[in-house]
């Protein structure tokens, strides 16, 4: 593990691992050491609370990685989701959003102001796309398509201010859904499998770092009589 222990040392895997604490962007700070003839302005006490509180977090996480081994195989369920639900109890010690509370976030702000259905739909197309979700279903036409039936059955745009007319608009939703198999009941287990391939893909490149990095230290002559080792052997806990 000598070659393990060195490579890790300088690689991309703790960083990696904390991929959940990149939803927060630290910003740069100065230092907050007490100077005698210096005030206190109010924007340096917001600041300090910022870097006070990407502080906590970075320390929760770390706390939860120093006790949980991870498997770096994307390729094995059982390691996929022991490391979502690693990420998972980071995200509760640190108060942090999960990939489908997130979205409910963004809609819930980003939505806000939208006064008729059509622009609405337009939205959470836009965030679903910049959430990197596929529409694998078709359900995000057939939205468009019961709000085409509704706009023209009232001969109007549809304004999310008409409860009437929303209220059809969701009553042809839930024939799509029915169509497609899709149950309100069911939106647990949706969340669960969006987690999941969350975190799968994650491990995919905390695996393709690692071994990127063992590649690049082993062109290296000191290293070059070493093998490589497997790298679902590697433990980030002995290198935190």
């Amino acid at each position: 593990m000598a070659y393990a222990s060195r490579f890790l040392s300088r690689s991309k895997q703790v960083q990696g691992s904390l991929v959940i604490l990149q939803q927060h962007h630290a910003i740069p700070v100065r230092s907050f050491a007490k100077e005698a003839a210096r005030p206190t302005f109010k924007g340096d006490e917001m600041l300090k609370g910022v870097f006070t509180e990407i502080k906590n977090k970075f320390q929760a996480a770390v706390d939860v990685l120093r006790k949980e081994k991870i498997t770096l195989d994307p390729e094995d369920p059982a390691a996929v989701k022991h490391y979502a639900n690693v990420m998972k109890t980071i995200r509760q010690k640190a108060d942090m959003f999960s990939e489908s509370q997130r979205i409910k976030y963004d809609i819930e702000t980003e939505t806000k102001e939208i006064p008729d259905a059509r622009a609405y739909l337009l939205k959470l197309k836009d965030i679903r796309t910049r959430r990197g979700l596929t529409d694998e279903l078709g359900a995000e036409a057939m939205m468009f398509e019961a709000l085409e039936k509704v706009e023209k059955d009232i001969k109007k745009p549809l304004m999310r201010s008409d409860k009437k007319g929303m209220d059809l608009l969701v009553a042809e939703f839930e024939k799509g859904n029915k169509k497609l198999g899709i149950r309100k009941e069911d939106l647990p287990k949706y969340e669960e499998n969006l987690e999941l391939s969350i975190a799968k893909a994650q491990l995919d490149e905390l695996k393709s770092d690692a071994l990127e990095a063992m590649e690049s230290q082993k062109k290296k002559e000191e290293f070059k009589d070493e093998e490589m080792p497997d790298v679902k052997s590697l433990d980030i806990r002995n290198f935190i």
